[in-house]
């Protein structure tokens, strides 16, 4: 993203349409209900869960990343920071997100250090050039309990949603 281009995006955000509680928890059901009652410890096997659930290759697939896109460039998720990291937190943690708290990125580049105390599920859509997170260029990813990393994006632009059991995440020093 250039310069004028965040400039123009950060213009927009205070503008932007604010979707209430309800229409986020919509927009990201999908990506809830596919995540319900996995066991994070293995996370190999997680993924492989994940992906029978809800393929990243999907036609319900392709119309959420359309929609996770639209919401992004609204400034309606991901309206915090600045590049290459825009963030936000859409949902907490609640009973009706099945105990997930729901976290979305725009990145183009490296992020915070961070623990996953709990673990994670990340939902991958590119959005501009080649991106890769974590070895992925779309789909899931999930990174299992205890473990640690600076989350980075290379080659592009990526949306990223953070599913975080508990809400949990210790953000540690570089």
């Amino acid at each position: 993203m250039s310069v004028t281009d965040a400039a123009q995006y950060k213009a927009r955000v205070p503008h932007a349409l604010h979707e209430s509680p309800m229409d986020l928890l919509q927009a990201f059901r999908p990506l809830l209900d596919a995540a319900r009652g996995l066991d994070l410890s293995q996370p190999a096997a997680a993924q492989a869960e994940l992906e029978r659930r809800l393929p990243a290759a999907s036609p319900a697939a392709a119309a959420l990343n359309r929609e996770l896109a639209e919401l992004a460039a609204r400034g309606a998720i991901a309206n915090r920071g600045a590049p290459p990291v825009l963030w936000g937190r859409a949902l907490k943690a609640t009973p009706e997100s099945h105990d997930y708290s729901v976290d979305v990125v725009v990145m183009t580049g490296a992020g915070p250090r961070h623990c996953h105390t709990s673990g994670e599920i990340d939902w991958c859509v590119p959005l501009d050039g080649t991106p890769q997170f974590e070895g992925c260029a779309s789909g899931w990813v999930v990174l299992g309990p205890g473990s640690v990393h600076v989350p980075e994006v290379r080659g592009g632009r990526m949306l990223i949603v953070y599913l975080l059991p508990g809400g949990r995440i210790e953000f540690l020093d570089k």
